[in-house]
């Protein structure tokens, strides 16, 4: 009989590991608990490498959504003060796009529009995409960084990989997708809507926004 118990323990610890580390990773992701167990088991029970492969999942979830049709969605708006004596300081719209009004209704999209306002707030943003970008900005802005490459006597032919290099930074610094996410750093604004859209299983786009701060003209 103890032989048996014991049997028994040892085989339900490592379920019990498995469900308590899925849960886990349920919580950090937003991802189903089977999508979680799987992510667990191809991961060998690492949950950081798990949370790797859901997120590049739900990236690759994403590109395969981008072209449907996004007709419905809020507009979420957002009032920083900057102390409890204050007026609000900085105001923020921003225009979340969804497929449905299903989704467009649910506590996810809505959080994750609040968060978007958050982010534009916090970081400033001047463009949604980096497409959106004007072409002779981006013109001036590769010439102003191959004049100063120049003046600092780089070599010749390592000036256009610094010059590609000084634009990529320009892009992640001000087009909101691009940009570094407030809550985590290490990944950009794009990657929190991937993630959104995988777990919705709905096309998200940003349509626009609009910053306002009262010591800006």
């Amino acid at each position: 009989m103890v032989v048996r118990r014991r049997r028994r323990v040892a085989r339900s610890c490592p379920r019990s590991r498995t469900a308590s580390s899925s849960k886990h990773l349920a919580e950090l992701s937003g991802a189903g608990m089977m999508d979680c167990k799987s992510a667990l088991e191809e991961a060998d029970g690492d949950l950081e490498k798990a949370y790797t492969i859901l997120r590049e999942k739900g990236i690759a979830k994403a590109a395969k959504r981008a072209g449907r049709s996004t007709g419905q969605g809020v507009v979420e708006s957002y009032l920083h003060k900057t102390g409890d004596d204050y007026p609000p300081q900085v105001g923020v719209l921003v225009e979340v796009n969804c497929e449905t009004d299903f989704v467009a209704k649910g506590v996810d999209f809505r959080k994750l529009a609040r968060e978007l306002a958050l982010h534009v707030a916090a970081a400033g943003p001047r463009w949604v995409a980096r497409e959106d970008i004007p072409d002779e900005i981006l013109v001036e802005e590769r010439n102003l960084y191959q004049r100063k490459a120049e003046q600092d006597g780089k070599p010749e032919q390592a000036i256009p990989k610094i010059v590609d290099g000084q634009v990529e930074k320009f892009i992640q610094e001000n087009v909101l997708l691009e940009q570094p996410y407030f809550r985590d750093p290490k990944h950009p604004v794009k990657d929190l809507i991937a993630e959104n859209i995988s777990k919705l299983q709905e096309n998200i786009t940003v349509r626009r926004f609009s910053r306002f701060n009262v010591r800006e003209a």
